[in-house]
């Protein structure tokens, strides 16, 4: 869909505020940062998955020429911590047992790194290895090893929702069907190990620098597991080389080299190797779903029946959340009166797993959106029909009391059926089914910023501090967002300029740093939509002050003056502005650069504002309205507003190989309103090209000690640049009432119906399911051979 021409900067295709300083190099990253006197830090990792700890003996390492300080759980404390309070489950170091291979057991800071790793290799531990659980499925089964005594039978976290009648669903039935998906534990892949630099100042203050997406959330878990105050605590996050989810919560290497700082009083700056941002993990979970969905003749959909176990690994992390949003965000996009969703977060002698692009729900969309397509073919019914047949319009609420006050849902399902030619294509690909073409559907739902903050609070979700500069021209926007990549940054500044006529390169952002501003950080999508509010309100409050002082001296209301182009101009009429020029034209005798047009420009009009009140400082914030519906866990799924996207893909498989080539994909997403064109279909182009590697070839595998056998982006699979198919990113527009300026999220709800549009297109290429995921070419061998011998 094309620009939107009622805006001279939103709606475009600005380039990024930092692309030159990434693409030239100039971007400072955490592991780029160095300090006079700086400390190298190292981390003992557990060598067995579930062991007793039985002695640490640090003695040999402290001995080493170089080292400075090694600490274990005796300098660290044992004082718990994690994502969700309801779910602290662990601690700095590792006291009583380990319970994955990689589970943290002392640090080390030394004069260079590898001191730091010679002295990590001399600590001795004794251990008492006890039985391994490794597989999810059956973790809550009796008599199976149990990870952490709160946890019975291993269940970390569960929900029991129903709604409606799903027996009433039942008897309306015409089809009822029953499928399985399950997946692997996946790894996020950013190029950016995690990094952190830590600093104690002389009165005692903590500065800690480190690739995170959450600069609030680990500064308040820093000062409690340190037991430090608030205040005492600051967190900011440079240049940051991808996040995904994984860095959105405190971690081990932030807590231990923080320690190491503040035993030593040096910096301190420790940096994961690839190995290591395996072991941490806190990325997708193993999933095995069941769902049961029965829909009348005509297609319409009668009730969903959905079990859900998610392998979390060994601790909690985010795991309470993502259990709730498997279920939770099937809800929607299409009309659905009944539904019942047990799910159960389990815990296994793993990396733990936490929230990944499109938290706890993209395994769940891709089992019910295949089904779909199954249903589909009993019905006779073309897939695309079937969906927009069942699709929610704006103004509806979900079963689970969801409201969707913007909906570009049967919009975006038309746009690529049309984009795609899926009529002509379907109908060949019905006649060819198994011939190796294939062409698939799926749709997606997602939310545009939890609707509540992890922990208990009324707390503002964000606030932004703009300041102009005092010397007139310029302003300068301060806030905690966390830019991971996503371009929030390039958002505000737009924001900014929008508001205030001016052009991005007059715009200066500053984020990211907890001493700015509050900001809950870089997930669940939510930056556009809340830090963008509380940007636009920043940058009206310094609108308004600079006008009415303006409008003051001219004895003109404010409300008749706006900023536009750089310049103050009136409304309805020309104005003389000679009298103020005057004064400004006084203050700069001697500058070559004073303007001279008929019009005030902003740099006059702000340097005069600064003059009769002072600074000239706008203050923004945000906080959603009330949310949640009447019934357990409500608020978990609740948002401002919800996106939603739909997708086709098209693929070649190799018959003889089982060699999957994704040739075209088209997705569409409702992202409410465009702030940046590109950057909307930038997120768009990554999540499909994240979905497809999910889909495709990703997955980490265990021995079966619980080591990890392929921590490494060499066997580990992802998709590179030789992968990528056409990609046709469209945008569609439904204008949020909640949205700043109609804008809502596109991070991650983009990536819901990529899995499913491939494995669809796949069946119709292969005439097989496949209903393990990832979908590699021995499964499809397997499957083949298998249809081959029932014949």
């Amino acid at each position: 869909m094309s620009k939107n021409n009622s805006y001279r900067i939103l709606n475009t295709r600005l380039p990024r505020v930092d692309a030159i300083d990434k693409v030239t190099g100039k971007a400072i990253y955490t592991d780029d940062m160095s300090f006079p006197g700086m400390l190298h830090g190292a981390i003992l990792h557990s060598p067995l998955a579930h062991a007793k700890i039985l002695n640490i003996d640090t003695s040999r390492a402290e001995r080493l020429p170089g080292v400075k300080a090694v600490v274990t759980y005796k300098e660290a404390g044992t004082r718990p911590y994690g994502v969700s309070p309801a779910r602290y489950d662990e601690t700095i170091f590792c006291h009583d047992k380990v319970r994955y291979t990689g589970d943290e057991i002392a640090a080390v800071a030394a004069v260079d790194k590898d001191t730091a790793l010679e002295a990590v290799n001399l600590i001795k531990v004794d251990f008492e290895e006890l039985p391994i659980l490794l597989d999810g499925l059956h973790a809550m089964d009796e008599g199976q090893p149990q990870l952490h005594e709160r946890y019975k039978n291993n269940i970390c976290a569960k929900v029991n929702w129903h709604f409606g009648d799903i027996e009433q669903g039942r008897k309306d039935s015409h089809i009822i069907r029953t499928d399985h998906i399950t997946s692997k534990m996946q790894d996020a892949a950013f190029l950016e190990p995690q990094s952190v630099v830590a600093e104690v100042d002389s009165h005692g203050n903590l500065t800690m620098w480190s690739s995170t997406q959450a600069p609030h959330y680990v500064q308040r878990t820093l000062a409690m597991a340190l037991n430090m105050p608030l205040h005492k605590v600051r967190v900011i996050k440079p240049a940051v080389g991808g996040g995904f989810g994984p860095k959105a919560s405190c971690s081990t290497v932030e807590l231990a080299t923080c320690l190491l700082a503040l035993k030593t009083g040096k910096p301190v700056k420790t940096t994961f190797d690839r190995e290591q941002v395996f072991l941490h993990s806190r990325a997708r979970h193993q999933f095995f779903h069941t769902m049961t969905t029965g829909v009348k003749k005509d297609g319409t959909l009668s009730f969903l029946e959905h079990h859900c176990i998610m392998d979390g690994g060994a601790y909690s992390s985010f795991g309470i959340a993502a259990v709730y949003y498997a279920g939770s965000l099937l809800g929607g996009p299409y009309r659905l009166k009944n539904m019942k969703y047990d799910g159960y977060r389990v815990v296994t002698n793993k990396p733990a797993c936490g929230a990944q692009r499109g938290h706890g729900a993209v395994i769940a969309r891709a089992t019910f959106e295949v089904q779909l397509d199954r249903i589909a073919e009993e019905l006779g019914m073309d897939p695309i029909e079937l969906r927009l047949k069942n699709v929610m319009e704006a103004g509806e609420t979900t079963c689970n009391e969801l409201y969707v006050s913007s909906f570009g849902m049967k919009e975006a399902l038309e746009a690529v059926r049309d984009s795609a030619a899926w009529k002509k294509k379907r109908t060949l690909a019905g006649k060819t089914r198994g011939t190796g073409k294939g062409i698939g559907a799926a749709c997606g739902f997602f939310v545009s910023g939890a609707g509540y903050p992890i922990y208990r609070s009324k707390t503002y979700h964000c606030t932004v501090v703009t300041k102009v500069d005092e010397v007139g021209g310029g302003v300068t926007v301060t806030s905690g967002a966390a830019d991971i990549g996503q371009g929030s940054d390039t958002v505000l500044a737009m924001i900014t300029a929008e508001e205030l006529g001016l052009n991005l390169d007059d715009v200066k952002v500053v984020s990211g740093d907890s001493s700015l501003s509050v900001d809950l950080g870089a997930y669940s999508s939510r930056t556009t939509l809340m830090t963008g509010h509380a940007c636009k309100d920043a940058a009206r409050d310094i609108k308004r002050q600079i006008l009415e002082v303006i409008g003051g001296k001219l004895n003109i209301p404010p409300e008749k003056l706006d900023l536009k182009d750089g310049k103050v101009v009136g409304i309805n009429n020309d104005i003389d502005f000679s009298a103020l020029r005057e004064e400004y034209l006084q203050e700069h005798k001697g500058f070559t650069d004073l303007p001279d047009g008929p019009e005030l420009t902003f740099r006059e009009a702000s340097r005069i504002a600064f003059l009769e009140i002072g600074s000239v400082v706008g203050t923004g914030s945000y906080r959603p309205p009330k949310l949640g519906g009447s019934f357990k866990g409500a608020t978990v799924g609740t948002s401002p507003a919800f996106g939603c996207s739909a997708q086709v893909a098209e693929v070649s498989v190799d018959l003889e190989t089982g060699e999957v080539t994704v040739d075209n994909i088209t997705g569409a997403h409702d992202c409410g309103f465009a702030i940046n064109r590109t950057q909307v279909e930038g997120q768009m182009q990554g999540s499909m090209m994240m979905g497809m590697g999910e889909a495709l070839m990703e997955q980490i595998i265990y021995n079966d000690k619980g080591r990890i056998m392929n921590a490494n982006l060499a066997e580990y699979k992802i998709p590179t640049s030789l992968d990528v198919p056409h990609l046709d990113a469209i945008i569609v527009e439904s204008n949020e009432p909640h949205g700043p300026y109609g804008a809502k999220e596109v991070g991650e709800g983009a990536i819901m119906p990529v899995i499913p549009s491939i494995l669809n297109a796949i069946y119709d290429a292969t005439g097989v399911r496949i209903d393990e995921l990832p979908v590699t070419p021995e499964r499809i061998i397997e499957a083949l051979k298998k249809k081959r011998e029932n014949k």
